[in-house]
């Protein structure tokens, strides 16, 4: 029972990561229709600039703020690559952002270097039954409940958050309504790397961060992601519970090497259920 827990809340708490990771991906797809493939990276940035902040004496709050305000510097320059140059496709800015996000290897060496790197997290345990929970589990699983909310109060009661919506529902009409779209996209990049950012300053103190961890952290997110079709932002945390509860019950009975095929199935298995169920409606339509 006590190992059961364990996987369930630490596999909880890993799930709430990818699904901040997801969350990036929702919120700059539903607005520029673009995939982003450097989504990973700015946990990555994050994760490593929050530990080198640390390590040169600064307090802990101030460098995680810190990690996830360079995290959206560097969405936002990644959206001005990507985006910033009006009538770019949808499909040349996703191949940018997969160049971009390898580039990011070569700059994270050379400021990060290339070991992984990790730093304390929130101290103490929860006792949750029979098992003993480290408390920044607890706190990931917070904080991204906190985010969702607020994400949903965002986009669904602001001006702003609707105005977004309204670029990618139509960039025509939004234009005509004197709206920017090209700038809201940009926005929509930079709140992106925010997200990624809170992940990657959320998960380091549990599992060691490096300069390739984007990988993994991308499949999972994107994975997520596309439960919700990518623009529906609380199926993306449900999806990203699930995979991180499943990830953390095979690692712990069976093998964490079967973590990423975990991942990799079960967005497959989305992606044929979609397709089908497209195929359905068309054929019903006809």
């Amino acid at each position: 029972m006590s190992a059961f827990l364990t996987y369930l809340i630490t596999g909880l708490a890993l799930g709430c990561s990818f699904a901040l990771v997801a969350s990036g991906f929702v919120t700059i797809h539903r607005v520029t229709g673009v995939v982003n493939f450097a989504q990973g990276t700015f946990a990555v940035v994050a994760g490593l600039a929050a530990g080198a902040l640390l390590g040169r004496g600064l307090p802990h709050g101030v460098a995680e703020v810190a990690a996830i305000a360079l995290a959206g510097l560097v969405g936002l320059a990644v959206g001005v690559v990507a985006i910033g140059k009006r009538g770019t496709p949808p499909l040349a800015s996703l191949v940018i952002t997969l160049g971009l996000g390898i580039l990011a290897y070569a700059i994270e060496i050379i400021v990060f270097g290339d070991q992984p790197l990790s730093f304390p997290g929130l101290p103490g345990a929860v006792q949750v039954g029979p098992a003993r929970i480290q408390s920044q589990y607890f706190l990931v699983i917070a904080v991204t409940l906190v985010t969702f909310a607020a994400l949903g109060l965002f986009f669904g009661r602001t001006y702003l958050g609707k105005a977004l919506t309204a670029c990618a529902a139509n960039p025509y009409a939004a234009r005509l309504a004197g709206l920017n779209v090209t700038r809201m996209g940009l926005l929509a990049f930079a709140l992106g790397g925010l997200l990624g950012g809170l992940a990657g300053v959320l998960i380091t103190p549990l599992q060691p961060i490096a300069f390739d961890s984007d990988v993994a952290l991308a499949v999972n997110g994107f994975a997520a992601a596309i439960v919700g079709g990518l623009n529906r932002p609380g199926l993306a945390l449900v999806g990203g519970l699930v995979l991180g509860v499943a990830e953390a019950f095979v690692a712990g009975y069976l093998s964490g090497s079967y973590q990423t095929e975990v991942a990799l199935g079960l967005m497959l298995a989305i992606m044929i259920w979609q397709a089908g169920r497209r195929l359905g409606v068309a054929e019903e339509a006809a």
